[in-house]
């Protein structure tokens, strides 16, 4: 297949694109900088300069392909804390893709979380592929993107875990978590640190993008979960552990003061389950897990 893709040059696309090239398929990438773009040509796909406010060159690009995966996201927005500004301008790429590829039956695969179903209000379980969140800020693309299977499209939801951790991981909750035990001294977690978050190695999270790219039917959500769920207080444990600071409970109260934004999820219960995924793609995650990643020591490099 001709495929374009979002986001090819950052933290998933980076693992997706060789993934994809080795089974054979021909890639096109969205650039947004010089850097993005070379980093690009040097893998030997096809380079497509824009960013994603350009929804009309997306679109034609989305037209060209034989299918699409939409990974960037208003990283600038994120991290200023916009939630909402990242979320309207995912929704403006996906209906231009999804207008693109109306009634042609082409794949089209977009990330979601599986902190969509903790903020649901599904806890206390292992979240699983058929539970669905109606309404709600974070569920608008991914119900925006499965309604397109009613159009002719081959619309894939893919809910990756919040922790996506390998050497490609610069910019991820991993990185920003050792960021913040680094400036405050302090590895920490949110109360008895006992909430559960779900882990997944890149490099697996990319071949499950493939094996969505070539066979999933319209309308599935998936689950990237190798790792069910991991208590944050572990987590934060390998991060004192490595960086040499201690490790502590923070109240929930001052959960934003020292985690920023992502205090609103660092207290979160979110379990998730993949074993739908793993039976109907063939999906078996083979790559290091969570704490083991990070006591191999390439976040402290």
């Amino acid at each position: 297949m001709r495929l374009f893709i979002t986001g090819a040059s950052g933290h998933i696309g980076s693992a997706l694109v060789p993934e994809l090239q080795a089974a054979g398929h021909q890639v096109t990438g969205l650039a947004r900088s010089d850097a993005a773009a070379a980093k690009l040509a040097a893998t030997g796909a096809e380079v497509r300069r824009g960013d994603l406010d350009d929804v009309d060159l997306i679109a034609k690009a989305a037209a060209d392909s034989d299918g699409v995966v939409h990974l960037a996201y208003r990283s600038d927005l994120m991290h200023n804390g916009d939630a909402m500004g990242v979320i309207a301008a995912n929704l403006k790429v996906i209906h231009a893709i999804g207008h693109a590829l109306e009634n042609t039956g082409k794949p089209f695969v977009i990330p979601g979380g599986t902190l969509l179903l903790a903020a649901g209000g599904i806890t206390g379980r292992p979240g699983t592929e058929d539970d669905i969140v109606e309404t709600g800020p974070l569920a608008e693309s991914e119900n925006a993107a499965i309604a397109l299977a009613e159009r002719g499209v081959r619309a894939v939801v893919i809910r990756l875990a919040p922790v996506v951790h390998s050497h490609l991981d610069t910019r991820g909750f991993t990185p920003t978590l050792i960021a913040i035990a680094r400036d405050k001294g302090v590895a920490g977690y949110v109360g008895d640190g006992a909430n559960r978050w779900p882990a997944v190695h890149t490099l697996d999270a990319a071949r499950l993008f493939r094996l969505a790219l070539e066979s999933a039917p319209p309308g599935a959500r998936l689950h990237a979960v190798a790792e069910e769920g991991i208590a944050f207080r572990e987590f934060a444990g390998a991060i004192g552990r490595n960086l040499g600071v201690p490790v502590a409970s923070i109240a929930p109260e001052d959960a934003a003061a020292h985690f920023g934004f992502l205090g609103m999820f660092a207290g979160a219960d979110n379990p998730a389950s993949s074993t739908r995924t793993r039976k109907q793609l063939g999906w078996e995650p083979t790559h290091a897990g969570l704490i083991e990643d990070i006591d191999d020591g390439h976040y402290f490099a």
